[in-house]
């Protein structure tokens, strides 16, 4: 017999407050494990990833003279400032159409991205692969930060002298908002050995490009998503196959077993 009457949330008859705690503890412990899955977790990653990539690049723009070359790991890595006005890698369009067309396509295309991470992030999409987005979008945000600000922030760079902040220098900043160059700085020096195939391979840097941890962000990012696609977003992916978990529908009636009673929840 209960006690004060009351029925459980299936019909039963319970004890008052047992029901309602049940239930409350199965929320939280939903909300706790979707709890990655928000959009402020993506934008989480990619504001450190962002941070890093301007702290470095504000370091080299202040510390060293254009094409500076400090070796790290001799034969393969070395840190080299240079500057660009175009895209990842040093590639570019020419003139200053060029560049405000190209400045403002990575705003689109960043505002675009930014929409479909906060969607898919609330889809509950694999981990890997918000992860993999909040990567794509720290790059193009950090190379978008160079090109709206640096030129009026920032005094130009020359060879032998290092660049100031541009309320200390005596001309301001080199470029109008929108035209500033993109700070590179990371240089792959490993070189094709004499034994390669190819001769007039021999002796060049298998990477020319120089880039900067943007570029880094952007390409590990795409690489992730191409390598992973078809567990990810392939057909029968779990995430494909599932949709977000509403309970059931307004109107429902609660499963019965054969003797007509309705089944409680244990």
């Amino acid at each position: 017999m209960p006690g004060n009457g009351q029925v459980d949330c299936q019909g039963t008859p319970a004890f008052g407050p047992a029901c309602h705690d049940v239930h409350r503890g199965q929320k939280s412990a939903g909300q706790a494990l979707s709890a990655d899955s928000r959009p402020a977790y993506v934008a989480a990653i990619a504001a450190v990833v962002l941070l890093l990539d301007q702290a470095v690049k504000v370091f080299i723009k202040l510390g060293f003279s254009l094409t500076e070359r400090v070796t790290w790991i001799p034969g393969a890595f070395d840190i080299q400032f240079i500057e660009n006005d175009g895209m990842a890698f040093g590639w570019a369009l020419p003139g200053a159409s060029g560049k405000y067309l190209l400045t403002a396509f990575r705003i689109v295309a960043v505002v675009l991205l930014s929409i479909h991470v906060a969607r898919v992030a609330k889809q509950g999409a694999p981990r890997g692969f918000r992860q993999a987005l909040a990567l794509i979008l720290a790059g193009a945000a950090g190379n978008i930060v160079d090109s709206i600000c640096y030129g009026r922030i920032f005094t130009r760079s020359s060879f032998g002298q290092a660049a100031d902040w541009s309320w200390r220098g005596e001309w301001g900043g080199y470029a109008p908002w929108f035209r500033g160059n993109v700070v590179d700085m990371l240089h792959i020096t490993v070189r094709w050995p004499e034994w390669w195939p190819v001769d007039t391979w021999v002796g060049q840097e298998v990477f020319p490009p120089i880039f900067n941890i943007a570029d880094v962000a952007i390409t590990c990012g795409v690489a992730w998503i191409v390598l992973r696609q078809k567990s990810w977003l392939g057909s029968g992916s779990k995430w494909s196959q599932s949709a977000p978990n509403e309970g059931p529908e307004e109107g429902t009636v609660p499963a019965s077993d054969p003797a007509g009673e309705p089944v409680t929840e244990v």
